[in-house]
């Protein structure tokens, strides 16, 4: 079914979120200067662009989905959700890269605290974020807030504007089922009358018929009389 093949692409793209994060771990235990650090920045750069087109790819899906109504409203917006947290996980992975080696806890979930069983979440804080304010935290947290309410919104105008749409098309649909009544009516009536019509005209083709026998007898008998009253004269 068309909803298991997006949770199932949701699952394959937090995977490879996952695997960004372990490959971003692994490259920090090496120096900058090593050639496993390199590699593993290609693999992550080449990942980075994977995961990238995976949540583009789910985001397109929702789309097509709920505007096809395939999908409840409720479960667009869980799976929303779902997007967002890719997309802020997406942001805080590139931060990380970006960082060069500067990976915190904080960074790459977005909060002060987690358990040892999140699946996104790195044992080792590095120094570099150690100094970071509660106000910064927080104020990153704010704009990832309102990232995901501008995206909420949006889903929300186009469902709006999918559901208006539908309704004028069932709008339209109505007002075309009537007059198709109206005509088939039309048709009904036209049909009776040109069968009414079509007999008038056999009769009247039928007396107009006996009405010239009667003209032809009447015409000879008038001539016989002539002939017999007329005398005849013998040269």
């Amino acid at each position: 079914m068309a909803s298991d093949t997006w949770l199932k692409d949701y699952e394959a793209c937090a995977s490879v979120g996952q695997e960004l994060m372990v490959l971003i771990n692994d490259r920090n235990k090496n120096g900058r200067t090593s050639s496993t650090y390199t590699k593993l920045s290609a693999q992550i750069r080449v990942k980075l662009k994977t995961f990238s087109n995976e949540v583009n790819k789910l985001k397109q899906n929702l789309i097509r989905a709920s505007s096809s109504y395939h999908i409840t409203q409720r479960e667009v917006e869980r799976r929303q959700m779902l997007i967002d947290n890719l997309i802020t996980k997406e942001k805080q992975i590139n931060e990380a890269f970006k960082n060069e080696g500067s990976t915190s806890r904080n960074t790459l979930m977005g909060t002060d605290t987690f358990g040892s069983n999140d699946p996104w979440g790195v044992r080792d804080e590095p120094e570099d974020f150690q100094g970071r304010s509660n106000t910064e935290v927080r104020s990153q947290q704010q704009q990832i807030i309102q990232q995901q309410d501008r995206g909420l919104e949006s889903l929300s105008h186009v469902i709006t504007r999918q559901k208006q749409m539908a309704l004028d098309i069932g709008d339209e649909v109505d007002s075309q089922n009537v007059l198709i009544d109206d005509i088939g009516e039309h048709m009904d009536r036209t049909g009776e009358r040109l069968i009414k019509e079509t007999r008038h005209v056999k009769i009247v083709d039928r007396k107009s018929n006996t009405c010239g026998y009667w003209v032809a007898i009447v015409l000879l008998f008038i001539a016989i009389i002539v002939i017999v009253a007329v005398p005849y004269h013998n040269k």
